[in-house]
């Protein structure tokens, strides 16, 4: 059996004032940075519409070892200058956690995401049986379970330390919609099913496959 794709799956905020500083080094440096790792295969940037984190972004990568292998850890124990400054400076509130990639139905991507985080166990049996309906709605795009990996050999790197620590996730459902009524809609569906998890609704912002480099 082929293992699962990994995932990094991050939210978290931006000081007031320094989003422009966010979006320089996001878009100049950042992104591209993480998809020159081997093993890296896509990356997306979103902004929220509502939920408790202003911003959220994530990787796709062939399985989840790539985000402990020695390439990637020496990226994070090796910031450069301008990273420094914004994990010291510019984050705030960082929830970074490394999934499994347990499950994905439909096959686009969309314009607008709606997230669904829970910080114990979920019933992954019945988030599969939500994610097979939701994607029968042409109005859904696509629909993903992450869960997260067993945290026991993930070090904690020189970014992390820079950041003051992460929290982290147990699981979270991401759908994919392609118009903004349709993510909100369904983000009320999912805070009124699922009221102890951490909903968001997010606006896609940009995005970088390694075939685009």
């Amino acid at each position: 059996m082929t293992p699962p794709q990994g995932i990094l799956a991050i939210f978290n905020d931006c000081r007031p004032g320094r989003e422009a500083e966010f979006e320089t080094w996001f878009q100049g440096e950042h992104l591209i940075e993480r998809l020159a790792v081997p093993g890296f295969l896509f990356g997306r940037r979103h902004a929220a519409i509502s939920g408790s984190s202003g911003y959220f972004n994530f990787y796709l990568v062939e399985r989840p070892a790539v985000l402990t292998s020695k390439p990637y850890l020496e990226r994070l124990d090796n910031p450069t200058p301008m990273t420094k400054k914004v994990m010291s400076e510019i984050f705030a509130n960082m929830n970074r956690t490394i999934c499994h990639r347990a499950v994905r139905r439909g096959g686009f991507r969309g314009a607008y995401a709606v997230t669904a985080r829970f910080k114990d166990e979920p019933d992954i049996g019945a988030l599969t049986a939500l994610a097979d309906t939701l994607v029968t709605d042409v109005r859904v795009a696509a629909c993903e379970i992450w869960t997260a990996a067993d945290p026991a050999g993930q070090p904690v790197s020189v970014e992390e330390k820079l950041r003051g620590g992460d929290k982290k996730i147990k699981a979270c459902l991401m759908a994919d919609t392609l118009r903004q009524a349709d993510a909100e809609r369904l983000g009320e569906r999912l805070a009124r099913e699922f009221p102890d998890a951490d909903v968001g609704v997010f606006r896609v912002l940009c995005q970088l496959g390694r075939g685009d480099l």
